[in-house]
């Protein structure tokens, strides 16, 4: 018996290896680029290029923009979160299938499609412009596109979340006189509380990130990943990997810091 269970132990412990082996290779694809990118990087031209307003300003509005997103994401994608984690109703795999359907849609796609709606054309463009609101080439059509991309993040962690907390839970404050609303919001809302951090993160993250739709639809005022693609044609890869690890630095910090917060709550949790 002993021998069988060191045989079973030797085993695991070979598939556990190779399994790390293969980890390995994927940590090494995503930190290879950019710590070659950090090392490589002139130290000179990334504070010569923190000092060009154009720069600091593209990403300033990208954090600002992916912020706002972020909040849009959690206000709206929240209640689809809960009716998707607690109902059963018809076509419900549907509705799951449009939520994650920004996922499968390539972004210049998304950006066009976005256009025919919200462009000075389109049925919202339309209504919007009489109030003097613009989505061509404005903040609000930044958000737009990174709203479209990201909210499958917020969505689906937020789902997650609310499919965490238990069902007896709610079902016994509800026979305790509890309304659905205070059922929601004093036991459902906040234990599920840092999946939706959690999603915030995520769609912020995704958002600063947006490309391909927010140049479709808002080329201007420029984002930073637009203001670095705009280099790169101009100045070329000197010049833009200047920006480019200036915004890497900013976003993994903003980063690390909304994990930390996202993580700070799961422990007091």
């Amino acid at each position: 018996m002993k021998n069988m269970l060191n045989s079973k132990r030797i085993h695991f412990n070979w598939l556990f290896l190779s399994f790390w082996l293969f980890a390995m290779v994927i940590l090494g694809f995503i930190l290879l680029p950019l710590l070659e990118m950090l090392f490589e990087q002139p130290i000179d031209l990334v504070l010569k290029a923190a000092q060009m307003p154009d720069v600091t300003h593209s990403i300033f509005l990208s954090l600002e923009a992916s912020f706002i997103t972020a909040i849009i994401a959690a206000i709206f994608g929240t209640p689809l979160s809960y009716i998707l984690a607690r109902s059963q109703f018809p076509y419900k795999s549907l509705v799951e299938a449009i939520v994650n359907l920004p996922l499968a849609v390539p972004h210049t796609v998304a950006g066009i499609a976005l256009l025919f709606v919200f462009g000075r054309t389109g049925p919202i463009g339309r209504i919007t412009q009489n109030f003097g609101i613009s989505f061509w080439g404005t903040i609000f059509g930044i958000i737009v596109g990174m709203l479209f991309v990201s909210l499958p993040y917020m969505v689906n962690s937020a789902r997650l979340g609310f499919e965490s907390v238990d069902i007896r839970i709610e079902k016994a404050a509800r026979t305790l006189g509890a309304s659905n609303s205070q059922v929601f919001f004093y036991i459902s809302l906040p234990l599920a509380f840092r999946y939706i951090l959690s999603g915030i993160v995520l769609t912020y993250a995704r958002s600063i990130a947006e490309f391909g739709a927010v140049i479709i639809l808002a080329y201007h005022p420029e984002t930073a990943p637009v203001k670095i693609y705009e280099l790169f044609l101009t100045g070329g890869l000197k010049q833009s990997s200047a920006a480019a690890l200036l915004l890497l630095l900013v976003t993994i910090s903003t980063f690390i810091l909304f994990r930390y917060l996202t993580n700070f709550n799961k422990s007091r949790s």
